[in-house]
């Protein structure tokens, strides 16, 4: 015959659900960081390649031409 399991805590739920939740603070706080050291030019451990047309683009022209 089949017998039920026992109920699982209610604190040991909420310890499983803060590490789970914990383990995605730290990434997005990875994240941000290197999106912001990106966006400064201070990144040392990712490179990228940059449009140039889209650098170019945002620049008036010296022309003055619009």
């Amino acid at each position: 015959m089949a017998v039920p399991k026992k109920r699982t805590s209610k604190s040991k739920t909420k310890i499983r659900k803060s590490l789970w939740k914990n383990k995605a603070h730290v990434t997005a706080l990875k994240a941000f960081s290197l999106a912001k050291s990106i966006l400064t030019n201070r990144s040392k451990s990712f490179y990228y390649a940059m449009n140039r047309e889209l650098v170019n683009s945002s620049e008036p022209n010296s022309t003055g031409e619009e």
